[in-house]
């Protein structure tokens, strides 16, 4: 249930060295409440620097709920008032700033979407952009919250194009379009998730052309755009690149798709310059290869790949280009399947969500 990306659908190998973890913990989180069937289970959105992980679970009825796990292992669930209760409906945390805010989603009965502010204290408020949509599959999208209380994101209209958004502590919006966005239904401007909003009020997401391919781009605090395209960049439909965020000092991780719809990693430096990468193992097949999910302030970046069997693996990439790979225990190893990271701290610590044999999800704490 996480959404790092708008679009879900070159080959300078950078890396020093690639091997497999062998000296972590791992700890299980099956928060209480989930269910155990196919897209049940429990999926952990990010861990902070002190350890607190928040995500969402979904029931054994298909239904989204929130939840804060506390370093000590304690677990505080909630809901959004006005979220449904049906299938696919509900609350979904997707980001936290340093004072414990959180800001997400919530799906109506409508299946409308709309956004919300979580203060530590658990006082929330909800809000929709102006010019959002609302019919089902429309709505608010609130992905980002920065240190002072800024929030990113996305909202699709009424012809379900998307439209970027910052929404100031006191309330008050700015909305955008990026250049080239397309105008049809589903193209358009789009944030990314969790990590699309630094310090300084940047904003990182992607634009979906008229021709249904993706640029990333990064949105200055006094709105100029830079766009980028990785080289190896595939120019067809649901082709090209996205971005995974940006942070204090505009370094940009992402993945882009090739023209054969193979995932590939890369990093945009403060600089202009971009480094493209794979883990070895990836697949190069359509929807296969290597996705970076976030990173840290120490220019680690983590997530899944995709192996030539549709399996997900974790990694996770050094500063210096060497590699390590790890998979859940308890991950299956079928067909869509496997151990996807999702949250990465400044010690190191990675949380995700790993897809068991009977295609049930529990989330994981990797501690190196």
């Amino acid at each position: 249930m996480n959404q790092k990306h708008f679009w879900m659908p070159g080959f300078l190998f950078l890396l020093l060295g690639i091997g497999t973890a062998n000296a972590q913990t791992y700890v299980i989180i099956d928060v209480p409440g989930a269910g155990n069937g196919k897209g049940q289970g429990s999926f952990p959105q990010n861990v902070t620097d002190s350890g607190v992980i928040f995500g969402n679970y979904v029931d054994a009825s298909g239904v989204m709920h929130g939840f804060i796990r506390s370093p000590a292992g304690s677990y505080t669930k909630f809901n959004v008032s006005g979220a449904g209760t049906g299938n696919g409906q509900g609350t979904e945390p997707v980001s936290i700033n340093l004072f414990g805010t959180i800001t997400g989603i919530y799906i109506d009965s409508n299946n409308v979407t709309h956004g919300f502010i979580r203060t530590a204290e658990g006082n929330i408020t909800t809000f929709d952009a102006p010019g959002a949509g609302t019919g089902a599959g429309q709505g608010t999208l609130s992905y980002n919250i920065n240190l002072w209380g800024e929030i990113g994101g996305y909202y699709f209209d009424s012809v379900n194009r998307g439209h970027g958004f910052l929404r100031s502590p006191y309330g008050s919006f700015t909305t955008f379009e990026g250049p080239g966005a397309g105008t049809g239904p589903i193209q358009g401007t789009g944030s990314a998730a969790g990590d699309g909003l630094n310090v300084e009020g940047a904003i990182a997401g992607a634009i979906i052309d008229d021709n249904n391919v993706l640029h990333g781009y990064f949105r200055q605090p006094d709105g100029t755009f830079v766009v980028i395209d990785a080289p190896g960049a595939g120019t067809g439909p649901g082709q090209g690149t996205d971005t995974d965020g940006i942070n204090a000092e505009y370094l940009v991780p992402g993945p882009y798709y090739d023209s054969n719809g193979a995932i590939h990693g890369y990093i945009r430096f403060p600089d202009g310059t971009i480094t493209e990468f794979d883990v070895p193992r990836a697949g190069t097949a359509a929807s296969q290869g290597t996705l970076p999910e976030v990173f840290n302030l120490r220019g680690e970046v983590s997530g899944p790949y995709i192996d030539a069997n549709n399996v997900s693996h974790g990694f996770i990439r050094s500063p210096n280009g060497s590699i390590t790979t790890f998979d859940a225990p308890g991950a299956g190893t079928g067909n869509g399947q496997g151990t996807v990271p999702g949250g990465l701290n400044f010690g190191g610590d990675i949380s995700g969500n790993y897809i068991d044999a009977n295609n049930a999800n529990h989330g994981f704490l990797r501690i190196p």
